[in-house]
């Protein structure tokens, strides 16, 4: 074997390592809608998170315990990424599916690299030029015409009728937020450790909304095939599988290459609509997802090469 075959074959690793993430993310959503009206959204997280939790366990234990100093340490800020990361942005796109397609909740959820951006430099004061500003601005325009169906005016009272694009909305604040915060995480805190602990913090942050759901709203989880096929999957394979295998293709292509795989969600998660669901997009669909991709490009792409 040449020195150059294991470089090369660990690239094509990465790549389908992060291939099946997107997969396995964009396929949550398409769940989610699914079961909309079998499973509770509360319950769905809840659950979720619960059998991600009882898998992991084994292997977190003594990484926890080790790093314990760090997180007494930083425990506010680690309570903050839990509660956004994992109570927040998944419990929501959940609620938004209850009256929101797919395929809109994906189009929107896309628009959330530029939110990072906007994050970033309201929060930690990073530099961004004229292009990634217009960037943010089309990408808004994008956003404008999904939630208002390509009428514009509209915007608030499509907001305001309780149809799912608040909820989703809501979501893409919370992972941005979360995905900008991950440059203030505690180093000397490995990443199974990190994950586990957000996953058993944010677990415990949902379970009161989760008991409201249950014995306030009367809203229960009737374990059947449905039901436990689809925890099953947004637990082992949208959670535990997807962390895995995307830290893996960040550590090999680095985060600024595995960064643009990102963009593959809402391909695969549109598909899996269609096929599944039987979704179809719609002139306004195309018009939104055009302004948010020319604004993902003008932000990240030309606007980093005109940074640097």
């Amino acid at each position: 074997m040449n020195l150059h075959t294991r470089p090369l074959r660990l690239e094509w690793l990465a790549y389908l390592l992060l291939i099946l993430t997107t997969l396995f993310w964009g396929g949550n959503f398409v769940v989610g809608r699914a079961v909309h009206a079998e499973i509770p959204p509360l319950a769905l997280a809840w659950w979720r998170w619960l059998v991600a939790l009882l898998f992991i366990l084994p292997f977190i234990v003594r990484p926890l315990w080790q790093a314990r100093q760090i997180f007494i340490s930083h425990w506010k800020l680690l309570s903050l990424m839990s509660l956004l990361g994992v109570t927040g942005f998944n419990t929501l796109v959940y609620l938004g599916l209850q009256s929101l397609p797919a395929s809109n909740a994906i189009l929107l959820l896309s628009a959330c690299p530029v939110f990072i951006l906007a994050f970033s430099w309201v929060l930690f004061g990073e530099k961004i030029n004229q292009l990634q500003i217009a960037g943010m601005l089309v990408s808004l325009m994008g956003i404008i015409a999904l939630v208002s169906k390509g009428s514009p005016l509209e915007v608030l009272n499509h907001l305001a009728t309780g149809n799912g694009n608040l909820w989703v909305l809501s979501a893409v604040i919370c992972w941005a937020l979360y995905s900008a915060l991950l440059r203030k995480r505690p180093t000397g805190l490995p990443g199974m450790a990190f994950f586990g602990l957000t996953v058993i913090l944010g677990w415990l942050f949902l379970t009161p909304f989760y008991l409201y759901e249950l014995l306030v709203l009367e809203q229960s989880l009737a374990f059947n095939t449905t039901s436990l096929l689809s925890i099953g999957y947004v637990a082992v394979f949208a959670s535990i599988a997807a962390f895995l295998f995307w830290n893996k293709g960040v550590e090999i292509l680095t985060p600024n290459r595995a960064g643009y795989f990102i963009h593959l969600i809402p391909v695969w998660g549109l598909l899996l609509a269609s096929v599944f669901l039987g979704e179809r997009l719609e002139a306004f669909h195309w018009l939104g997802v055009a302004f948010i991709f020319v604004g993902i490009w003008l932000a990240t792409v030309l606007g980093r090469k005109q940074s640097g």
